[in-house]
């Protein structure tokens, strides 16, 4: 590997991961040796177990870099499709050794198949001893923070913002909400996530006064509810006049009559800072569907909804930070002087980590902004990417990056390898990558390519530890943007960043594009997606698609099945054209497909 940056001597992201691999610092002299190349080559056979523990979510209170961790104490030993193995009869043992194994290893399968997608390959069945409820698959997202269900969703302006990100932290994963907007709107976006309690509505949709019953039956048609708060401003933090609702409107035709001619005035409303249990058992006495929270001052701070109340009672695998107790949130941000008033403004609401925006990260401009975050908010964890190769992947480890962001022009509304001839197959992106990193501890994300379930559990098969879906959240009722019909169906739209109208916005700077005089050469499309329906459904059933293909595997956690990998217990094969087709549905009419599309 090549000498690394100068600048990097005496780095403590450096200096912590050499130490931890028993490697001497020398008062940030590394005596001649890069950090890359010395970590590298590390002779003590118990660091790679280590490391390997170290990306797993089963060590809660173990910190792997400690000096009192013991590699040898997590042995191969006390994995379940280690103890679990069935015993066969010594005849039979020796038939079936002599017979050969089935499948590849990972390695194998890598090295038979180059340009290896998702498409490419399967996973063999392994033996099952326990229930998809048994499953573990909590995970790291970056070096230091840890996820219970390893999903991620993209920064993108037509899938990411705050309700989106508030049911991926309630779901047990993290939502990254995009920067394609102003340094102003973003952050209010993560004060959102970070101020969010369990079953109040911070953003209620508000009228005023002067808005009329026709106005409030278009909401209700677009939006599915008509329990709505007059203020009079319109607007959240306005003096509480009244609520207009379904009830309030049945027996009257007029869609021109205001508001205030019809909405209920004598109002049960609860104290700003009320519990939640509290407000619970106020609504369940007053038997009302919608409960205000009002401030000293009478005016609207928040709203509960008893629906909401019902659907949102329990979130047990919810991310939240240890001391706070507030919901995980990361922001994306770009590499140009301009981004670092925006990480100053997003660090100052608390964001839990920064995800670098760009289509290819490996640059000098990347680097910088990796290294001046790292060192003006150490609290901050940090993305870099996209990467899909090893040396671009060590650039940005060398830099102090605490997770990578794997995938380039795979996404579903990408055309960077295209137009750009530029990217690599997304299967082989990741083992590459995940293979890499996981030498220095550092987690990746698989980012695009994913259009089913499938793909998710083949991404973390590969070596991924979290994977990071844009068309698969976008159609949402929590993703950004308006409903519309066509032929019959319900969609949203859906864009590329490297789209015409994202780059419109604002998002060419994610090419590194220096002025709006600047002929843009796009990398995107735009589009539509079908309603999927609400994250709080489309999620736990991706989570339980995950924990049964695992079972199918015989692997009890994400861990596992990387540690079955590196150990060539789990098994792959191959799909030709043919085997593809055999695997889909075929020879059906009229087929009628699940609910979430998987």
């Amino acid at each position: 590997l090549e000498q690394v940056d100068p600048s990097l001597k005496g780095n403590p992201h450096t200096s912590r991961i050499m130490a931890s691999n028993g490697l001497k610092v020398n008062t940030g002299s590394y005596e001649g040796e890069s950090f890359l190349a010395a970590h590298y080559k590390s002779p003590d056979p118990n660091i790679a177990r280590a490391r390997r523990f170290s990306l797993s979510g089963d060590m809660d209170g173990i910190d792997p870099f400690s000096p009192s961790f013991n590699p040898m104490a997590h042995n191969s030993s006390e994995l379940g499709y280690i103890k679990n193995k069935p015993k066969l009869p010594a005849e039979m043992q020796a038939e079936l050794d002599a017979h050969g194994t089935d499948g590849f290893t990972l390695t194998e399968l890598v090295k038979e198949q180059p340009g290896l997608t998702y498409d490419d390959f399967l996973m063999l069945p392994g033996h099952i001893y326990f229930s998809p409820d048994d499953v573990n698959t909590h995970t790291r997202v970056t070096r230091n923070i840890r996820l219970r269900c390893p999903f991620v969703s993209s920064p993108m302006d037509t899938v990411s913002e705050s309700a989106v990100a508030v049911a991926m932290a309630l779901m047990g994963g993290i939502g990254i909400i995009h920067y394609n907007c102003s340094i102003e709107e973003q952050a209010a976006m993560v004060r959102q996530v970070k101020r969010f309690k369990n079953g109040f509505i911070t953003t209620p949709l508000t009228m005023s006064p002067d808005a009329t019953i026709g106005d409030v039956r278009r909401i209700k048609q677009d939006k599915g509810f008509s329990g709505i708060p007059i203020t009079d401003t319109g607007k959240i933090g306005g003096k509480l006049l009244g609520m207009v609702c379904t009830r309030d409107m049945d027996f009257t035709a007029d869609d021109k009559l205001s508001v205030q001619d019809v909405m209920t005035r004598d109002l049960v409303v609860a104290r700003e800072g009320c519990s939640l249990t509290d407000a619970n058992e106020l609504m369940k006495n007053s038997k009302k569907g919608k409960l205000p929270i009002v401030n000293d001052k009478g005016q609207l701070v928040s709203l509960i909804s008893r629906t909401d109340l019902l659907k949102h009672r329990d979130y047990p695998l919810s991310s939240v930070d240890k001391a706070s107790k507030q919901l995980l949130c990361g922001a994306a941000v770009g590499t140009r002087d301009s981004d670092r008033e925006r990480v100053k403004a997003l660090a100052a609401e608390h964001v839990d980590v920064i995800v670098i925006d760009s289509a290819q990260g490996d640059s000098t401009f990347q680097a910088d902004m990796i290294r001046w975050i790292k060192a003006q908010f150490p609290r901050v964890e940090v993305v870099g990417g996209n990467v899909v190769t090893s040396r671009q992947a060590a650039h940005l480890l060398a830099a102090g990056c605490d997770g990578l962001r794997v995938g380039m022009g795979v996404g579903s509304i990408c055309t960077t390898q295209e137009v750009m001839a530029c990217g690599r197959p997304q299967a082989m992106s990741v083992y590459q990558v995940a293979s890499f990193a996981r030498q220095f501890g550092i987690p990746i994300i698989a980012d695009g390519g994913i259009r089913s379930p499938g793909h998710i559990v083949k991404a973390l098969s590969l070596g991924a530890s979290c994977v990071m879906m844009g068309s698969m959240l976008a159609g949402s009722h929590e993703a950004p943007g308006e409903w519309f019909y066509r032929d019959g169906q319900r969609m949203k739209k859906y864009r590329g960043m490297g789209s015409k109208e994202a780059m419109d916005k604002g998002s060419s700077t994610r090419y590194l594009m220096n002025s709006k005089e600047t002929i843009r050469v796009e990398q995107g499309v735009s589009g539509a997606v079908v309603d999927k329906g609400s994250l709080y459904q489309f999620l736990p059933h991706l989570h339980m698609c995950l924990r049964q293909a695992l079972q199918d595997v015989g692997m009890k956690s994400l861990q596992e099945l990387h540690q079955g990998n590196e150990e060539g217990v789990t098994r792959f094969e191959k799909r030709t054209a043919a085997a593809q087709a055999e695997g889909r549905v075929h020879t059906v009419q009229h087929v009628q497909g699940s609910t979430y599309g998987s």
